[in-house]
């Protein structure tokens, strides 16, 4: 590891204090998980739809080998993460409802809300998970009570807060295959009898460990570093300040695209694929910063309770780069009279394309103000006021095709830029909501929920030509600018019956709503504009706990209906991202999550879901692969029609078993082992269905061996990720050949932790 890792452990070491955690298991049974996702604090058990809980080993494990925000996708039913630009940009799927869009100004049915704020660029999605107090998965559409743009559900992570009065911190310490590094610890510090302050710092690193030959270099590393540092100040019972600061800080290689790397006719990697090797002729990297900071204020109230959340977010820096057609070579279509020499490789590329995308500026500003009845009588309310305001300016770039850059005089540069997309967006959302809980009789509460959101969106773009080599017909042609304003009423009704204080029903109808989206212009193309899209769902389902608590079980069923989805065909034969609505969309399916502590050395633990979506429009057709064997009819311009086709990235069955197993060997320490494994099925890559790009199911295996001593004050333990090391591509390149990149390798190493 390295000197300013070292440092960061060494510094929390001193600072000292103890991982604040749910509370443990007991041979009693299990412990009662407490949720926010009503925005009230309550028994997850008692939530009106279907909700996942994460925290202590299955958050703790996860982390080991320097995963990021994807390290969550299949150990949570019914939920994928994954991304095309690395750690920087993750896209989300909630029943197999996401949007595939990679660009910058790109909308996801799924809301993340970190601290009580919505994230809504999808750069600012990745921040890493430290010192959490839990992650919570809401499904289903969440357009009453959560920002905005969450008609698929809502991805929830609440970080530990500071303590009053408690000094305390922890810091823990791992290695692995290729140095893969976390660094992770937290402070708290109380500053008096009414304020305390907590610090809390990860890094994460792994060294290059792909080779490249072309370029003689090494690619695949990162050092990726998230600080948080919060205040929180309570001069009495009825007010409460929490200061919250955060920043990241990421450097290293973006997705690693792979040509060729499929076997034609199959979803399987070539015979005798090596990871660790990448030819390319074009540059890689991804550098992200960001930062932002946050004000919560509470004023306590007999019976009512008022909250202001004002917040800031910005990406200060961003560019990711990729020689998106994962090969070298000048290709052997559309080649200039200067383009000469081998046909490139490895195996056949058409055609190079290297590009990088960036946002020169953004910003993003929320308020929300909030009125929560805290009476104990039947009847309970919450509302208030949601401001959203956002600019955000980004950079769409080509690099010079090898064969047409300047080789020799002043104007040579390996890799040029040849001409810059340049769009500015700024968006504007104002809501008014409101949700009411009502109990007639002890057994029964009814909820009902409204929200009136008001959406306005503007767009302009411009093409400047950087370089004299570059091609104007790549150039986008007008109109150059482009608005969309809409309004929209969300509403949820529920009931929950118990039919034993252990045992209880639930029902759901829900609609969701996500805003126009504009799209910026590509080669040859103009600003896109697609509609709203609105969704309603229906759910049932169960919660219990048997065997004297010692077990918990939640098993639901749903099905949603989206009109007018926003989808993105991305590729096929253009490297253009072209948005589109689609007439209909549904998706049913169900989820299961059982937990079990039958005796106190035993945890154990499956989640599991399956989801069938299916598009519903007869005419709607997308280009498709340039090379691919596509299954699906092609309409008379030779494009596919994906009518009845799954949505994109929507495994059908998900599965997740995890158990803990403890060894006592004196009064305060013992052994444990720790294992989970995951199961994702097959998904669909893009809108059409093809051979080669239709993912093949995915299987990882984790482990962890450890002990624990002193009341579990200190850990260490020997942990992998991957152990069976198995590689599947995991998304692909369709306009250009059989390209794919993949998942992360095994990584095996030791990990230290200790609370003070």
């Amino acid at each position: 590891m390295n000197t300013g890792r070292i440092w960061i452990a060494l510094a929390l070491i001193v600072a000292g204090g103890a991982v604040a955690a749910l509370a443990d298991d007991t041979s009693e049974g299990l412990g009662e998980i407490v949720v926010t996702a009503t925005r009230r604090e309550e028994n997850i058990n008692d939530v009106p739809f279907s909700t996942t809980a994460l925290a202590g080993d299955a958050l703790v494990t996860l982390g080991d080998a320097g995963d990021d925000i994807k390290q969550l996708a299949f150990k949570v039913p019914s939920l994928n993460i994954e991304s095309s630009n690395g750690r920087a940009f993750p896209r989300l799927y909630i029943r197999g409802y996401g949007n595939t869009d990679f660009h910058d100004f790109a909308s996801q049915p799924v809301g993340l809300v970190y601290d009580d704020v919505v994230q809504e660029n999808p750069a600012l999605k990745g921040f890493p998970i430290f010192d959490q107090a839990d992650v919570e998965v809401l499904r289903g559409p969440q357009g009453t009570l959560f920002g905005r743009n969450a008609p698929a559900g809502v991805l929830k992570l609440e970080s530990a807060k500071p303590q009053l009065g408690e000094t305390s911190g922890a810091v823990s310490v791992s290695d692995g295959t290729y140095n893969s590094s976390v660094v992770e610890g937290y402070a708290n510090v109380p500053l008096g009898e009414t304020s305390a302050l907590r610090i809390s710092v990860q890094n994460q690193h792994r060294d290059d460990w792909v080779t490249d030959p072309i370029n003689e270099s090494t690619l695949g590393g990162y050092s990726d570093t998230g600080a948080r540092v919060q205040l929180l100040v309570k001069p009495s019972d009825g007010f409460t300040a929490l200061f919250n600061f955060h920043g990241r800080d990421l450097n290293g290689s973006s997705t690693l695209f792979r040509a060729n790397a499929i076997s034609p006719g199959t979803n399987s990697l070539i015979p005798g694929f090596d990871p660790a090797s990448y030819y390319a002729d074009g540059p890689n990297s991804a550098n992200l910063q960001t930062y932002g900071g946050s004000v919560h204020l509470t004023w306590n109230f007999d019976g009512l309770t008022l909250q202001s959340i004002s917040a800031y977010e910005t990406v200060s820096s961003y560019l990711s780069v990729g020689d998106i057609d994962g090969g070298y070579g000048p290709g052997n279509v559309f080649c200039q009279p200067a383009c000469t020499g081998p046909a490139s490789g490895p195996g056949p590329v058409p055609f190079a394309v290297q590009t990088s995308a960036g946002l020169p500026h953004h910003g993003q500003t929320t308020q929300e103000f909030r009125v929560v009845s805290d009476n104990t009588g039947p009847l309970k309310a919450q509302g208030g006021v949601f401001l959203f305001y956002e600019t955000v300016v980004a950079d769409d770039d080509d690099y010079c095709s090898p064969g047409n850059c300047v080789t020799t005089g002043p104007l040579y540069q390996p890799f040029a830029l040849e001409d810059v997309t340049r769009t500015k967006q700024t968006n504007d959302a104002e809501a008014v909501f409101g949700s009411l809980d009502y109990t007639p009789i002890e057994a029964f509460t009814a909820t009902a929920g409204l929200r009136y959101t008001e959406d306005h969106k503007k767009m302009t773009a411009g093409f400047e030509q950087v370089t004299p080599y570059s091609f104007a017909s790549n150039a986008p042609i007008d109109p150059l600018s482009a608005g969309r304003s809409a309004s929209n009423v969300s509403w949820d009704v529920s009931g929950t019956y118990k039919f034993t204080p252990d045992f209880n029903v639930y029902a759901r109808v829900a609609t969701g709503f996500r805003a126009p989206t504009l799209g910026e212009p590509g080669a040859g193309t103009s600003i896109q504009v697609v509609r709203a899209e609105t969704t309603v769902s229906y759910e049932t389902g169960l919660h219990a706990t048997f065997l004297d608590h010692k077990g918990r079980v939640a098993l639901d069923g749903f099905y949603y209906d989206v009109s007018n989805q926003q989808l993105s065909a991305v590729g096929g034969n253009t490297t253009t991202t072209l948005l589109l609505n689609a007439t209909r969309s549904v998706g049913y399916g169900s989820e299961l999550e059982l937990e079990m502590h039958p005796i106190p050395a035993l945890t154990f633990n499956f989640a599991g879901s399956l989801n069938i979506t299916r598009i519903e429009d007869p005419g709607l057709a997308t280009a498709v692969c340039f090379s691919c064997t596509v299954i699906n009819p092609l309409n008379k311009n030779g494009d596919a029609l994906i009518d009845g086709n799954p949505l994109p990235q929507a495994a059908k069955w998900v599965a997740d078993a995890s158990a803990r197993y403890d060894v006592p060997l004196t009064d305060t320490g013992k052994l444990y082992a720790y294992s989970d494994l995951s199961y994702r099925s097959g998904v669909n890559f893009f809108l059409y269905e093809s051979k080669e790009f239709d993912g093949p199911p995915l299987t990882q295996l984790g482990v962890r061996l450890g002990y624990e001593w002193a009341d579990g004050k200190y850990d260490a333990g020997l942990f992998c990720r991957n152990c069976t090391n198995q590689i599947r591509a995991i998304g692909g390149i369709d306009f250009d050949n059989l390209t794919a990149y993949i998942n992360d390798p095994r990584i095996v190493g030791l990990k230290f932790r200790a609370k003070f």
